[in-house]
């Protein structure tokens, strides 16, 4: 009988880090387990969905002896937060099952061969590795994926254009009425290279990066992508297809600009949204010398109206935008100040951070 041993922070900690891409209804049932390998105090869990795979390692604890076998991994999360933390608790494999115990507690749980799970193939030409410290790919992430587009019919568009080239890497995404651009710098020189990663790759690299000190490592091949960080792989398919050329959707040269503060223009947005319309959210956007006025009404012949008085001396413009792409951005930003960049009331509004050329957010008009 081969045993493993650990608190039950220790071993649920290791399990959620892979068991987040585990979906609930699978056509193939071994999908919904984690692939266990043990050796020695050593332990290792896998998890695929056929296009994203996790790996992590975890020095645990137990007898000197090794297995691998298959569990279900939502179950093991959910009987693990149930126990105390600082209880140990003790796996073993023995013919198709796997004994959880902790305490006075003991569940056994059906296992599936390890022989069967369906590793995902590693390409074998990825390009250079590069690194960043974790919280800079995190905050690039956070600040470009409420862009992305949902269930788009163009699946170029459900996923984060990755562009490293120089020392520079920029991340994109757009779901065509808006587009979020953010960048930052590498210590090395790579060579130019392009990819789309998928919006639940995006989602699950959100979740596991963290703001602690520590790089996380990454190369692209043509189709797949690999990260390394903090005792975890993370290999995922990419999207195909072309990515729009983003540098003609940003506009250069708008002659009229306004620096305001970030929170303040949030607070009036988020008021004046109550009473948009559930459909199209549309506020109104008066821009004069002195005065920003922002205005609402909805079907229900409600209206709200709020004012800022700002720096501006530029022309008169009356335009339009759906609310929710303005709050957003503005939200997902932690500078004090903004900087709005209009030609007119039928072009797109450039928004930047002032002194600051590593972020810009563009977002078309609505006729309102």
């Amino acid at each position: 009988m081969i045993v493993l041993k650990a608190t039950q922070d220790k071993v649920l900690a290791a399990l959620q880090s892979v068991a987040g891409i585990v979906e609930r209804r699978h056509t193939l049932p071994i999908l919904a387990n984690v692939l266990i390998r043990k050796a020695g105090g050593q332990i290792q869990l896998t998890t695929s969905d056929l296009e994203i795979q996790i790996r992590t390692s975890a020095e645990l604890g137990g007898d000197e002896g090794a297995f691998t076998t298959t569990v279900g991994a939502r179950k093991l999360v959910d009987i693990l937060r149930t126990m105390p933390a600082d209880q140990t608790v003790s796996l073993e494999s023995s013919q198709n099952k796997l004994v959880l115990k902790g305490g006075k507690s003991r569940f056994t749980l059906q296992s599936l061969p390890a022989e069967d799970f369906p590793l995902v193939q590693e390409s074998a030409n990825f390009g250079p590795a590069f690194s960043v410290p974790q919280k800079t790919l995190k905050d690039l992430l956070s600040q470009v994926s409420f862009a992305m587009a949902v269930h788009d019919i163009r699946y170029y568009l459900n996923g984060i254009l990755f562009v490293a080239e120089g020392k520079q890497l920029s991340l994109v995404a757009t779901d065509g009425h808006r587009l979020a651009f953010a960048s930052a710098m590498l210590d090395v020189e790579v060579p130019r290279q392009e990819v789309i990663l998928p919006r639940k790759t995006v989602l699950e690299m959100q979740r596991l990066l963290s703001d602690a000190e520590g790089a996380i490592e990454m190369q692209f091949a043509n189709n797949q992508a690999k990260f390394s960080f903090g005792g975890m792989e993370f290999v995922t398919k990419l999207v195909e297809g072309k990515f729009p050329d983003y540098n003609r959707v940003i506009p250069k040269g708008h002659k009229n600009s306004v620096t305001l503060g970030r929170a303040p223009l949030l607070a009036s947005l988020q008021r004046t949204a109550i009473l948009t319309s559930e459909k199209f959210k549309g506020v109104r956007l008066n821009i004069e010398p002195g005065t920003l006025r922002i205005a609402s009404n909805n079907a229900e012949q409600e209206e709200a109206q709020d004012e800022l008085d700002i720096d501006y001396g530029g022309d008169a413009i009356e335009i339009g935008f759906n609310v929710s792409y303005l709050i957003e951005a503005l939200a997902n930003m932690s500078q004090d100040m903004v900087r709005i960049e209009l030609a007119d009331s039928n072009s797109s509004a450039l928004v930047t951070i002032p002194e600051n050329s590593t972020f810009k957010y563009v977002v078309m008009p609505m006729r309102i």
